[in-house]
């Protein structure tokens, strides 16, 4: 078992940034991929981004490449999200997903990938 605790969401401006934490707990973190994933208000939760049990590959929505950055720190059982250059839609929950394969070589993008989730951080990008 794996719990997850996400923090890091709130309030900023266009143009501005947050940095998301995701803290685990549980069996075998340092061995699990990561990702991110949002649903916005009347949408589908969809993906954000991703990245290996050794931060070796990542992987990233189109809509978020070239401003948002997943990274990890394993001795600290924490997986991040650098959210720069932030659009109002890009406002959402924000969920982090541990996967259930370990050490895998593939940044999975796609939810059924994911065993674990957080219980979110609320992210609002005020025009």
């Amino acid at each position: 078992q794996v719990q997850l605790v996400e923090s890091g969401g709130g309030l900023v401006q266009a143009g501005g940034s947050l940095r998301l934490s995701c803290a685990a707990s549980g069996r075998a973190f340092s061995s699990r991929g990561m990702a991110w994933f949002r649903q916005a208000s009347g949408k589908e939760r969809e993906f954000v981004a991703a990245i290996t049990w050794n931060g070796g590959s990542t992987n990233y929505a189109d809509s978020v490449k070239g401003r948002f950055t997943i990274s990890r720190d394993n001795a600290k059982n924490t997986v991040y999200l650098q959210m720069n250059s932030l659009k109002p839609t890009d406002t959402a929950t924000y969920y982090c997903a541990s996967a259930h394969v370990l050490s895998s070589i593939t940044a999975y993008y796609t939810e059924d990938r994911y065993a674990y989730w957080g219980q979110g951080t609320q992210v609002t990008v005020s025009s």
